[in-house]
């Protein structure tokens, strides 16, 4: 039985449900992450006793899963897009905004199906999206092919973010640090076209990057939907 369908105790002297445990945690999660989350220590922040939460919760990977479900409500828009690419591109969207307010977030991205309902009513909206353009594996594979390019970017957006709490440096400050070694390592001529892309490309904002990568995600999935069947 999952942690979705087995049935909370009854109410007991110091209030308690699963919305408060869930509460609890991602206030931990989101000020230390997943690390500072345990049975224990939302047991401490609710001032209840640990063994009251395994009434509620069997397992802290229950109580990820639990987390991860409230936090998909968030991605979820008010009012479905008409076009499937707008659809797709703002659940997109709304999925690394979610991030970047729970970082944490970024560990528990893919994987196995979300089975929270929330986490269901996101992929239905993805799906649903698509629904009738193509044939089913089409669909589902345009929707796998979205979700992991967001999984990726966010990952690494976030660990970025991460790697300048950890260091005090910021992106820039980083580049200076390592630009003489970047600039002996290219002086050898082994690298040419990093060399190019070092001197010549464009530095862009992650916004910018993830916009730009999942338009360019999305116009490869319009293509497959307009491929004609083998």
């Amino acid at each position: 039985m999952t942690v979705w369908d087995r049935p909370e105790p009854p109410t007991r002297p110091v209030p308690l449900d699963r919305a408060r445990i869930v509460a609890a945690a991602i206030a931990l999660a989101d000020e230390g992450g997943l690390e500072a989350v345990s049975l224990r220590k939302v047991a401490a922040r609710l001032n209840a006793g640990p063994m009251r939460l395994y009434g509620y919760i069997s397992t802290k990977e229950e109580l990820f899963d639990l987390m991860v479900d409230e936090v998909q409500a968030e991605i979820l828009p008010e009012e479905r897009p008409g076009d499937w690419r707008e659809a797709l591109r703002s659940l997109a969207l709304r999925t690394r905004q979610a991030a970047l307010r729970h970082q944490w977030l970024a560990d528990l991205l893919g994987g196995r199906p979300a089975l929270g309902p929330n986490g269901l009513a996101v992929t239905e909206a993805k799906l649903a999206a698509l629904d009738g353009l193509a044939d089913i594996d089409t669909v589902m594979r345009a929707v796998e092919t979205v979700s992991a390019y967001c999984t990726g970017a966010i990952r690494r957006e976030i660990a970025n973010l991460r790697a300048e709490r950890a260091t005090g440096l910021s992106k820039r400050d980083w580049q200076r640090a390592s630009g003489p070694h970047v600039t002996k390592m290219l002086d050898t001529g082994r690298f040419p076209a990093l060399a190019k892309a070092v001197h010549d490309g464009t530095d862009v904002d992650a916004e910018t990057s993830f916009v730009t990568g999942l338009d360019w995600v999305l116009d490869a999935v319009a293509a497959g939907l307009t491929r004609p069947p083998a």
